[in-house]
């Protein structure tokens, strides 16, 4: 053996049998996994315990789904060379055809906002489903009306009047009507970058070119610049309103934020050249989600969200993916912008999974929805969905899932962004609570995306490792983490370990 095995066996021990480490899951420190990654060794991190057994996979052999996928399916959007065949979840795992476990980091898109089968959940869902799973909005049933008193009290007045859908798109779409009626204007404005959907109608708010079509859509919907801090020509240290910053210098004074300033101006001009004299509305994540976990800086929105009124439009936050505590330090989004919009749209966490979405406004724009046009949606605000959503609320409260966000997603981050310090390709670190981005770069100072190919190539090595995380950004570039609100840290630290190994597999393979 030599000395330099010996030494890391050495180190080993004195890791496993630390205090301060539980031995269920020993998440090793920088010194050591730098050790593993000069001997060429690929240890696989330890993962945490689960005290679930799933049952036994008997259904189609992989081979004959892979056949059915590529004759009937149309989905273009797979993760990995070989896709992964689900089985069965319990709470933050997931489980394949083969009996593997998974941490699932992504929580199927940024949805299971509780964790996958939540015992409260199945049980409420099992219950409903022997009473009653549809009617349609022409009668009464007390779930629905229950989930409304119970989601209204959650939100600032006015936005009292809710509409009950059952994706994020159709409450988008909803929205987009709602703020034309309203405002008796047509254009719309959304960031490039921003994803609202991708039906007929809301694809125009999307600026994402991948979900772009060549045929005519979004009528009237106008594009301004992101105020991306990392990748925009503006931005600094001091600008997010995250525990991790970018590494750009910034010369700011502490309240005056001159990337801010500088992003209005563009703003304006898209008021000024792009668009009428008034205006119909402007749509916002507080967070963008499918551009890699994009963080505008602080103070921003509160400004647009003026000029917006200014010129009669209304403002729209999106929620779909940064609702119902995901943030951490707020229950909504735009809570943490400091603003109070006109419509806010919902989906994603709000069933935990199961289909549902909901468009909540004032009355004065409720009216002018109705003068305009009958609304009628056959299976918004089912029962079955309704009994569910009710159901996820009283877990997030009972189990303090969104102050669990906050802790466990600080925790997440500052541990992300020892890793961004350490490698060079990781370039930045960002988010709130538990809702992450890792961008990757081919290097810190030209920040230019590191290539699809090298970045598949760590997403693979995550899931060999079993961990499943997501991807964003207009390149592929960054990685998405936005795990159930009931992740401990822990898993946190099997994650970050398996992030850390698999970028450092990378880099082996690079420097050959």
């Amino acid at each position: 053996m030599t000395p330099a095995w010996r030494h890391l066996l050495r180190t080993w021990r004195l890791e496993i049998s630390s205090p301060r480490t539980p031995t269920t899951c020993p998440s090793l420190s920088r010194a050591f996994w730098r050790s593993v990654t000069k001997l060429g060794l690929h240890m696989k991190p330890r993962m945490p315990p689960c005290d679930f057994t799933p049952e036994k996979y008997q259904s189609m052999p992989y081979s004959r789904v892979l056949e059915v996928y590529r004759e009937h399916l149309s989905c273009e959007l797979v993760y990995f060379p070989d896709p992964l065949l689900l089985h069965q979840g319990h709470m933050q795992w997931l489980f394949d055809h083969e009996g593997n476990r998974y941490l699932d980091f992504f929580s199927g898109i940024v949805t299971v906002s509780v964790g996958h089968c939540h015992p409260k959940v199945n049980a409420v869902a099992q219950k409903q489903l022997g009473r009653l799973w549809h009617t349609s909005n022409l009668f009464f049933h007390p779930p629905i009306h229950e989930y409304a008193e119970q989601l209204s009290a959650l939100l600032p007045d006015p936005l009292k009047v809710i509409f009950f859908m059952n994706s994020g798109s159709e409450a988008n779409d909803l929205a987009m009507l709602m703020a034309r009626a309203h405002s008796k204007s047509t254009d719309i404005i959304s960031f490039r970058g921003a994803y609202h959907g991708c039906s007929p109608y809301t694809i125009g708010l999307s600026n994402v070119g991948q979900f772009k079509m060549k045929l005519p859509s979004g009528e009237g919907c106008q594009s301004t610049m992101c105020p991306d801090v990392f990748r925009g020509p503006w931005g600094g240290s001091h600008c997010r309103d995250s525990p991790v910053q970018t590494i750009r210098k910034c010369s700011c004074a502490p309240d005056c934020c001159q990337a801010k300033d500088q992003y209005i101006e563009q703003f304006k001009d898209t008021l000024s050249t792009c668009v009428g004299k008034s205006i119909a509305g402007f749509f916002a994540e507080p967070i963008q989600g499918v551009n890699g976990v994009v963080q505008y800086p602080k103070g921003f929105l509160k400004e647009v969200f003026q000029l917006v009124r200014e010129r009669g439009g209304v403002c729209i936050a999106d929620e779909v993916q940064t609702g119902f505590g995901r943030l951490g330090s707020h229950f909504w989004g735009f809570q943490t912008h400091g603003v109070l919009p006109d419509i806010v749209t919902m989906a994603k966490g709000i069933g935990n999974g199961f289909p549902m979405a909901a468009v909540v406004t004032t009355p004065e724009i409720a009216k002018s929805l109705a003068k305009s046009v009958l609304h009628f949606n056959t299976f918004g605000g089912n029962p079955m969905a309704c009994a569910i959503a009710s159901a996820v609320l009283e877990v997030i409260k009972e189990e303090k899932l969104q102050e669990n966000s906050l802790e466990v997603g600080t925790y997440l981050l500052l541990k992300l962004a020892e890793l961004r310090d350490e490698f060079e390709i990781i370039g930045d670190v960002r988010g709130k609570g538990l809702m992450v981005g890792i961008e990757m770069v081919k290097d810190k100072a030209s920040r230019q995306p590191l290539p699809r190919e090298e970045v598949n190539q760590i997403h693979e090595g995550c899931r060999r490792m079993g961990l499943i995380i997501g991807r964003g950004g207009l390149f592929s570039q960054t990685f998405r983490i936005a795990p159930s609100l009931c992740v401990t840290k822990p898993e946190v630290d099997f994650a970050v370990d398996v992030f850390r190994a698999a970028v450092s597999q990378h880099m082996e393979r690079r420097a050959k």
